[in-house]
């Protein structure tokens, strides 16, 4: 790797009988060169988990938990920025969709949001640490490790999520850029407004307002990154009122101004955003959508 190019990323779609859970497995090598650590920010998004070889140096969230030298990592759905710090090192990671979440991790996603943990010690995510502890072998083989991934997620016994057919309703829904409203939400899914709160703090993480705005907030932001000529008046989603409200979702969601984010570097997320949206259609993973339609909403 050169260090003209300090970040190399990779993204391979799940098999088949995996999609429905999972945005995408990614191969990442990042190589600060001199500078010794490379630093960014992850964008809102779903929940995920990250292996290290060597572990990453720090991540946390503002005002939130904080990681050192872990080299397993699993983050919740998150509304906020995930800081972190990285020194040489390669990665994997695996995205969670809400339906994977509801496979996969024994906890209500609203507990989990905005949080970093160690995989290694936290019981969420405890039958996966063999996955941390065998990933990579003697040598780096990124088929290989790609391989021991995909089987070891296929080989994994878990039952299927009780609500899955309305967890995929949900998420259509989210993704669709003419549902703008808890109403249009509750009207799409075909089911009471009860039933979706429950399904969305349980396992997409927030209240459906929140999801809502998450949405439009990265729909604006994404757009800027892949093209900053588009300026943010540009950028921004029709569902916006006006410009003075992206700002307050830009200070709610970033912690700061438009103007401070685009003033900054951010090595990694623009390698990332560009790579995913070649390999993958979308840019983040909150404007993936679901990989499976749901077969009835009873």
């Amino acid at each position: 790797m050169s260090s003209a190019q300090p970040v190399e990323v990779r993204f391979y779609p799940p098999p088949e009988d995996l999609r429905g859970y999972f945005t995408t497995f990614y191969y990442t090598e990042i190589d600060p060169g001199e500078a010794g650590v490379i630093y960014d920010s992850l964008h809102p998004e779903w929940a995920g988990v990250r292996f290290f070889s060597p572990g990453m140096k720090r991540c946390w969230f503002d005002g939130g938990s904080e990681l050192a030298d872990a080299r397993f990592i699993a983050t919740g759905p998150s509304s906020h920025p995930l800081h972190f710090e990285v020194s040489k090192t390669r990665i994997w990671g695996v995205g969670l969709l809400p339906l994977g979440w509801a496979k996969y991790v024994d906890q209500p996603a609203s507990e989990c949001a905005n949080w970093v943990c160690d995989g290694y010690t936290h019981p969420a995510t405890a039958h996966l640490t063999p996955l941390a502890d065998t990933i990579y072998g003697d040598e780096p083989d990124e088929a290989a490790e790609l391989r021991r991934i995909i089987t070891f997620f296929r080989n994994l016994e878990r039952p299927d999520p009780v609500d899955e057919n309305r967890i995929l309703a949900v998420h259509a829904a989210l993704v669709d850029t003419q549902v703008a409203t808890v109403n249009d939400l509750v009207e799409r899914v075909a089911a009471s407004q009860r039933t979706v709160e429950r399904l969305c703090h349980r396992y997409f993480g927030f209240s459906p307002k929140l999801l809502l705005r998450r949405q439009r907030f990265m729909r604006s932001l994404a757009q800027f990154m892949l093209d900053p000529s588009l300026k943010w008046i540009g950028a921004m989603d029709p569902n916006y009122h006006d410009q003075a409200q992206f700002v307050r979702d830009f200070r709610e969601f970033m912690g700061m101004a438009p103007r401070e984010y685009a003033a900054q570097p951010h090595p990694v997320l623009e390698r990332f955003l560009h790579e995913r949206m070649k390999a993958h259609g979308a840019p983040v993973q909150t404007l993936d959508k679901p990989s499976m339609a749901p077969v009835r909403v009873a």
